[in-house]
């Protein structure tokens, strides 16, 4: 049983989260506050074994109540918002969340119960969140360029790959944005993402993360070509596909279809990506629960190119890394922080 701490100035919302999450049987609500001080003072009294978050409230909004939580009783929390396409979301994944699911709307709604197949989803994957982890990402911030070019120093030759495709789920953002953050613009080699994410977060996730890094970043449009040094993040509600076009590859996007469980799709961005780039292709699957990347890990190994697998130590949730291994599509294990070294080695060596 998932204790359960609902933290939400609406009253509509708290009653309607609390009536979703227990009706799997497996959550039982603990108790519910109206703003983030009450869930401070509640979340210290009764230690809950999760909480799911609100970020605008008044006296105290979600980002501080997360700074105060994770410092003095990590607990795992979802964030669940109506601030849509706002950067404060992924303000929250930095500062320890687990994941975030987003409100339909701000108004009193039974469009709410929208939420309760993810909502559950994501409650239920709980018990294998490895909460040191992210603590650990909170004491060890990204190493800035600035701080690392010495360090990675390598030839600046053309290496085995041309292409990297990076897949994540739940603990990805974060993960993602280190990755990158360690990696120089002149790389030498394109990069593509596959994060879940739903629509309206992932042009907010490409921008930031365009800042916290030396590469040029930015949501994939159909017809963006694959460059050196610059990232392509799938747009959410879209699978990524490449495209070989007069000796340029290029994208496009398709919707999600009724058969698709994860989008973006890193199966489908992987597979597309083995048929254009082959031997000169790394596949990298990060945090995340489910199987998604599992098939299309295999096909890059079929096609000659490069595989990696996030370690167990590192990923907030080990269930797609686990899964690639197991089905032994993976050439390599790696902790995070070895991941971008791993991929400046592959490109310049």
């Amino acid at each position: 049983m998932i204790r359960t701490l609902i933290v939400d100035d609406s009253a509509y919302s708290r009653q309607t989260l609390k009536t979703m999450l227990e009706s799997t049987g497996e959550v039982q609500v603990i108790g519910t506050a109206r703003d983030g001080e009450e869930g401070l003072k509640k979340a210290f009294e009764m230690k809950p074994d999760a909480i799911t978050l609100d970020l605008d409230m008044p006296k105290m909004d979600g980002c501080t109540f997360l700074r105060i939580i994770m410092k003095y009783q990590p607990t795992p929390v979802i964030v669940v918002s109506a601030r849509k396409e706002d950067l404060n979301v992924f303000k929250a994944l930095e500062l320890g969340a687990v994941d975030f699911i987003p409100k339909p709307t701000n108004a009193a709604s039974p469009a709410l119960y929208s939420l309760r197949d993810d909502l559950l989803i994501k409650f239920l994957a709980l018990d294998t969140i490895n909460l040191r982890s992210i603590q650990k990402r909170l004491i060890e911030p990204p190493i800035m360029l600035s701080d690392k070019v010495e360090h990675y120093a390598l030839p600046r030759t053309s290496g085995q790959i041309k292409a990297v495709a990076i897949g994540a789920s739940t603990g990805g953002p974060s993960a993602i944005q280190k990755i990158l953050s360690e990696l120089p613009a002149d790389v030498g080699v394109g990069i593509l993402v596959s994060q879940h994410m739903p629509p309206g977060f992932t042009q907010s996730f490409a921008e930031r993360l365009d800042r916290y890094t030396a590469l040029q970043v930015k949501e994939a449009e159909p017809g963006d070509h694959v460059r050196p040094g610059n990232v392509l993040i799938a747009p959410g509600g879209y699978s990524m596909l490449l495209n070989l076009d007069e000796n340029k590859v290029s994208v496009s996007l398709v919707r999600k279809r009724p058969q698709d469980r994860y989008v973006p799709s890193a199966d489908i961005m992987f597979d597309s990506a083995a048929k254009i780039f082959g031997d000169r292709l790394l596949g990298i699957i990060l945090t995340g629960m489910g199987n998604d990347g599992t098939e299309g890990l295999a096909e890059i190994k079929k096609k000659g190119g490069k595989t990696l697998a996030e370690a167990l130590e590192t990923s907030v949730i080990f269930g797609m890394p686990r899964e690639a291994i197991e089905g032994g599509s993976v050439d390599k294990i790696v902790p995070l922080s070895k991941i971008s070294r791993e991929i400046i080695v592959w490109a310049r060596s």
